[in-house]
Formats: C-alpha cells, structure tokens, sequence
C-alpha cells in the first residue's frame, strides 16, 4: 500500500473511532451489545436427513448440552432453511455465548472436554470426518446480538 493511501486509511480510522466513542460516552448511540451467535451453515447431502438428524438429536445435544451445564454456552438452536437458494445450507447450528473465551481459557475447556468425552483429538477428528458422508459444512460466522436501548 503507498504512502498516500495508508495515510488516507489510518486518519478515517481515526476519525471513525472518534466518532463511536464520542457518540457512545455521551449515552446517545440507540443499541446495546449482547451475547454472541455461532452461527454454522450445513448442507445434508442427498439421503442423508435422517442419519444427520439423528446425530444432531443424539451427540451434539449433548455435548452442548455439557458445554451449557458448565456455563461455556447459554444456549443453542438449530434452524432450518425453509427455502434455500442454490448454494445456501440447508440448516444452521447455533451456538450462544456471552463472550468470546482467550487462547488459554479454550485450551482448559478442550482439555475438560476430553476428560469428559474420554476420547482423543485423534478419534474426535475421525468421528467428524465421516460425517462428511453425510453432510458438508459451509461456513460459519460469529454474530453479535444488538438490542434497543
């Protein structure tokens, strides 16, 4: 990037923070930030609606439903795409959080989950893998809830 273009960038950078934080600390910007939404699209492959249903009403009810008993999550949903468009997921998992967790608070909660599981990364990473006859994952976003004030 020349000279002039990364200067043009780091003044409207500047100005724009400004500006959020002057509207911000005079009590005066209308929305409120909540809680995050893990939002992950899933395309179900021909055939395959009910094996991953099933998966999704056994394994992965619970493991959230652990990662909700020790507070990780708040909540999860799963919404179906009444009427996907070529190339949009079918469904999408959703995972509510307060707060994005540090590197080193992730690394423990991986290991208690593990203990939990009583399983390997080794044989986590296989079980995921051969969903993949099944399903495709599409992307995921990170979403962050705004309310009124």
């Amino acid at each position: 990037m020349n000279f002039v273009k990364k200067t043009i960038c780091v003044v409207a950078m500047g100005a724009a923070s400004l500006t959020v934080t002057t509207v911000a600390s005079a009590d005066e910007w209308p929305l409120v930030q909540g809680s995050y939404w893990e939002v992950t699209g899933i395309n179900i492959k021909d055939g395959g609606g009910l094996k991953y249903a099933a998966w999704l009403a056994s394994e992965w009810k619970k493991n959230l439903e652990f990662s909700k008993s020790k507070g990780w999550i708040k909540d999860y949903k799963i919404f179906a795409n009444a009427y996907p468009r070529a190339g949009e997921p079918d469904l999408y998992l959703v995972r509510i959080v307060d707060s994005v967790v540090s590197g080193a608070e992730g690394e423990k909660r991986q290991a208690e989950y593990r203990e939990w599981q009583k399983k390997t990364i080794a044989q986590m990473d296989a079980e995921s893998g051969n969903r993949a006859e099944y399903r495709e994952v599409m992307g995921t976003n990170l979403l962050q809830e705004m309310t009124f004030r």
